[in-house]
C-alpha cells in the first residue's frame, strides 16, 4: 500500500484492513491499534498515535491525521502495531513497511 497526502493536509483519513500472511482478516475484538510512522532514513517517529477500530471482526482500522503529522515533505515508512486483549503484540505488515509520501503544497 502506498499513500500520498499533501503537506499540512489532515484529510483523507488513512484506512486499512489488517490481514495475516495467508490473507485472513485479523479479528481486532478487544484489541487496540497504534500507527507508527517515521521518515525513511530518519531516527525518531513522526507519528505514534492510537487508531480507530472501525470494524473489529472485519479488521478495519482508520487514522485521522492530526495537525503536524503531515507538515514535513518526504517519504515515510509506516506500520500498525496491534495489542491484543491478552497483551500480546503484533505488527502489520510483518514482512515489510508501508509507504507514505507527503507531497509539497503549492502555497
Amino acid at each position: 500500500m502506498a499513500f500520498n497526502i499533501k503537506q499540512n493536509n489532515t484529510s483523507p483519513s488513512l484506512q486499512a484492513i489488517l490481514k495475516d500472511g495467508s490473507g485472513t482478516v485479523i479479528n481486532l475484538t478487544g484489541a487496540s491499534v497504534r500507527i507508527n510512522m517515521k521518515a525513511v532514513g530518519g531516527t525518531g517517529l513522526k507519528v505514534n498515535s492510537a487508531m480507530t477500530i472501525v470494524n473489529a471482526t472485519g479488521g478495519i482500522i482508520q487514522y485521522d491525521w492530526q495537525s503536524g503529522d503531515t507538515d514535513t515533505v518526504g517519504s515515510y515508512a509506516l506500520e500498525f502495531e496491534v495489542t491484543y486483549a491478552d497483551g500480546s503484540l503484533e505488527t502489520f505488515p510483518n514482512s515489510k513497511n508501508l509507504s507514505v509520501t507527503v507531497v509539497k503544497e503549492l502555497s
